[in-house]
Formats: structure tokens, C-alpha cells, sequence
């Protein structure tokens, strides 16, 4: 069965640690049109900035300043039925290794500042949490989420 979408929007962003709050609001702001509840747009705000935060500093090492290579491209459907497929996609360095990447505690981190629960985090707050990678060519991380 096909699903109806109601509204689509899409952001291309410099990825840059600031703008993670930008693709936060804007992305929340079109959630909120289908009237979610407290808690159900709190899920999605933090695990849009798990996929976000993960794209900026895994995918490109976090840029130190807007660049024309180093883009964010954020994609969110929201459906008559009251689900939403939110994407952010990079055209970073990409994952060796979905499936280790995406076990808890696992980091490539060597300075400890990285715990390694990114994808976690979005899958205890999403339906379902799809990530596609190429290295060298980057990552795309789809979220799914169907409102009460």
C-alpha cells in the first residue's frame, strides 16, 4: 500500500556545528504540523541530532568553517497516516562497517570524547533506523517514526 504524503521539505546545509540546531528547528517545526505529542517530538528532535552531529563530525571531522564540499542534505516526508521519514545525508568519508558501527559502545574515537551511542540513541527513538555507506563517498541515515 502506498503511503499519502501530506507535506516534504528539504534542506542542503554547510556542516557546521551551529547548524545542527538550525536542521533541529526547521525539521520540528514541519513535525509539528501533525500535531505530535510533547515526548514524540522530543524523540525526533534528539534523534535528528544524533544523525546530524554523527554526519558533521564522522562524516567530514567536524569543518571548521562553511565549505561548498562539506554539505548536509536533510530530506523529511510526513504521511497522512501520521509517520515521517526523516534522511541526512553526507558526501563524507563513510563507514567501513555498518554493522560494527552500529553496536553500542563502538567508536573509532581515540580521545574519549565519543561514546560510541550515536545510533543507539536514534534507534531508542525511531521505528526503524536505515544507514547506507560507501567509503569515500559518504552516508545516509533514514529515520522512521509513526506518531500515536
Amino acid at each position: 500500500m502506498r503511503k499519502i504524503c501530506v507535506n516534504t521539505m528539504k534542506l542542503v546545509l554547510p556542516a557546521i556545528s551551529e547548524n545542527e540546531r538550525m536542521a533541529r528547528t526547521q525539521v520540528c517545526a514541519l513535525v509539528s504540523t501533525l500535531n505530535p505529542t510533547v515526548t514524540e517530538l522530543g524523540d525526533v528532535r534528539c534523534a535528528l541530532s544524533e544523525a546530524v552531529t554523527n554526519a558533521i563530525v564522522h562524516g567530514y571531522g567536524t569543518p571548521d568553517g562553511v565549505t561548498d564540499d562539506k554539505l548536509l542534505y536533510i530530506a523529511v516526508t510526513l504521511y497522512a497516516d501520521r509517520s515521517l521519514k526523516i534522511s541526512v545525508r553526507d558526501h563524507g568519508r563513510g563507514i567501513p562497517d555498518v554493522k560494527a558501527a552500529r553496536e553500542p559502545l563502538f567508536t573509532t574515537d581515540s580521545s574519549g570524547d565519543r561514546s560510541g551511542m550515536g545510533f543507539s540513541v536514534m534507534e531508542a527513538f525511531c521505528d526503524r533506523v536505515e544507514v547506507l555507506s560507501k567509503v569515500g563517498e559518504g552516508t545516509k541515515v533514514t529515520l522512521y517514526k509513526t506518531l500515536a
